[in-house]
């Protein structure tokens, strides 16, 4: 069955995060939807670039979705901590053991939400006080259970393979970096 990955925009979004990581996943030939949860479908990132998702967060059905990622960017982060729809999908995958994902400053709501205690996570350097009970490990991509975070920009296509890898291995994962010129 074919994987579904769904990537979440709030307005304030990192532009460089989440164009990264929805071509990489599609270029893995894994079926990427990109969220709204603004109410419509136009989402403008932190540095003034619209981006057109997909579905609305109201039009998904997430028993189809097999992992649910998070770019960050400011307000981006913050807009989809304060999405209540949005937090509680996330604690209904982390109960259920499906992949998660943020890079940047998002995993401050992985953080909000309580499923990094005792978890290994990474972020934004300044938001780590946000990763509630998390270990912090400054690592450019940090992978602990189901969860995958992200330091920031700089490594979106890092952390996008990781995602690819978690889902098609690491073989195919490296032979894509290779690819795009990226490992």
């Amino acid at each position: 069955m074919e994987k579904l990955i769904a990537v979440h925009l709030a307005e304030g979004f990192e532009e460089i995060e989440a164009v990264s990581i929805i071509d990489v996943l599609r270029r893995a030939n894994i079926e990427t939807l990109v969220v709204s949860v603004t109410g419509k479908k136009v989402v403008t990132g932190s540095h003034n670039i619209p981006i057109t998702a997909d579905v609305l967060f109201e039009e998904v059905d997430y028993n189809k979705v097999d992992m649910i990622v998070l770019p960050g960017g400011l307000p981006g982060a913050n807009n989809l901590n304060d999405h209540a729809g949005l937090g509680k999908q996330i604690l209904d995958f982390h109960k259920n053991g499906k992949p998660l994902g943020a890079i940047c400053a998002a995993p401050l709501v992985f953080g909000n939400l309580g499923i990094l205690k005792n978890q290994k996570a990474t972020c934004f350097p300044g938001f780590e006080n946000q990763l509630i009970g998390a270990e912090v490990t400054g690592a450019e991509v940090e992978t602990s259970g189901k969860i995958v975070t992200g330091k920031g920009a700089g490594v979106a296509i890092k952390f996008a393979l990781k995602i690819v890898e978690n889902f098609k291995g690491k073989t195919f994962a490296e032979e894509l970096g290779r690819k795009m010129i990226a490992t």
